[in-house]
């Protein structure tokens, strides 16, 4: 038994995943080649080798004949009986061969044939984990910053987080862990190139699937998500058992849950709504934390009239219009929010068929931030919505 190799092969195979049996045709090959080299040809060797002990034997296919013309490929008559009495011509002798006594060239280019085999199928074997890593979310340690772009080490491979999936302002230090979403896996000849993000959408799902057992195993459903990376979130979530409540669910004890993902965005807001078949109700709770007098929805146009009180307007637009422009990116519907005064003043009411008599609000139009309360203020910059802050 030649425990030696044995010994090796064990190795190799733990720490590069790299099966036995690839690794003892590698040395088949090599054992073949140092042959060619040596010999000048290698059409009539044979190599063979115990898978279980290891040990192995090359030797030579050679025909029995009167006279030799190429020692190589033929051997004597004589000779052949002197190995078994048996032989006769036309017969094939099995002569085996010495192979420490290969030169030192074909000895050297056996063994460039069997590093690199090891490195191909070390290559193979890391791609083909990685490639079963695309689309999740993996936690990895950043390296160093390459340019504007930032190295991040996942373990036996390198990932690459490009500037343009960085979110705006956020800064790494070495040696600090973040999450990050596989983007792509590509096979290169220097082994697999990885591309992660910090700005897809999905980094939401794979993070709540991970934090909320609920989801991961499939009793809430997440139907949608609108995401502006480092700023503000809005994801719609459905429940598959009436009795559990998808929200709840999400957020957690005292936002536990929720709380956590939002740590690992550093800070970036939450809003997490109920989905619902009906597209007038889902646009009504995607423009939370806003209250909606009504909403008229046209599903073959995709387009949608909202009308709220005065005094929720501001709050419904959202900072910058981001609260109504996530709310349209997770409905797939063009919003158009209309205050109450406006409503009546261009007839809206009326044209839509909608019986409303409530007195307008007074005083309330084109209302600032700062003359909201300290919870509107946390609406208005994006916040969570108050139910999940209690």
């Amino acid at each position: 038994m030649n425990k030696e190799l044995l010994e090796a092969l064990d190795i190799l195979e733990k720490e590069n995943n790299i099966s036995k049996d690839t690794l003892l045709e590698a040395i088949e090959n090599s054992l073949i080649t140092a042959c060619k080299n040596h010999f000048g040809k290698a059409d009539n060797i044979r190599v063979t080798i115990n898978r279980d002990t290891c040990d192995f034997h090359v030797y030579a296919e050679k025909e029995v004949v009167e006279a030799v013309e190429d020692p190589l490929l033929q051997i004597s008559l004589a000779e052949a009986k002197m190995t078994d009495p048996k032989y006769d011509l036309g017969d094939i002798v099995q002569c085996p061969i010495d192979s420490k006594k290969f030169g030192r060239i074909a000895t050297q280019n056996a063994k460039n044939v069997i590093l690199q085999k090891i490195r191909e199928e070390g290559r193979k074997s890391l791609f083909n984990d990685w490639y079963c890593q695309e689309k999740e979310v993996v936690t990895g340690i950043v390296q160093r910053y390459l340019g504007r772009n930032v190295s991040i080490n996942l373990g036996k491979v390198d990932a690459i987080l490009n500037e343009t999936e960085m979110v705006k302002g956020e800064v790494f230090k070495p040696t600090e862990r973040i999450k990050v979403y596989v983007l792509e896996v590509k096979d290169t000849p220097k082994g697999p190139r990885i591309s992660v993000s910090r700005t897809h959408p999905e980094l939401i799902k794979r993070l709540f699937e991970s934090e909320v057992t609920e989801v991961k195993d499939g009793t809430v459903e997440i139907k949608a998500i609108s995401r502006e990376a480092g700023s503000r979130t809005k994801i719609a979530v459905k429940s598959n058992d009436s009795n559990v409540d998808p929200v709840g669910a999400c957020v957690g004890l005292n936002g536990a849950r929720v709380n956590a993902i939002v740590n690992e965005l550093r800070g970036e807001k939450i809003d997490i709504i109920n989905w619902d078949d009906n597209p007038a109700y889902l646009i009504e709770n995607a423009l939370s934390p806003a209250k909606v007098i009504c909403v008229v929805a046209d599903e073959e146009s995709k387009e949608a009239q909202v009308i709220v009180p005065d005094y929720q307007l501001s709050l419904a637009i959202g900072k910058e219009g981001q609260n109504a422009r996530l709310a349209a990116r997770l409905t797939g519907y063009k919003i158009d929010i209309k205050s109450e005064t406006q409503a009546r003043e261009m007839g809206l009411f009326e044209e839509l068929g909608i019986d409303y008599h409530e007195e307008p609000y007074e005083g309330y139009t084109d209302i600032y931030q700062e003359d909201y309360s300290e919870e509107d203020q946390n609406y208005q910059d994006g916040g969570l919505d108050a139910d999940y802050q209690e």
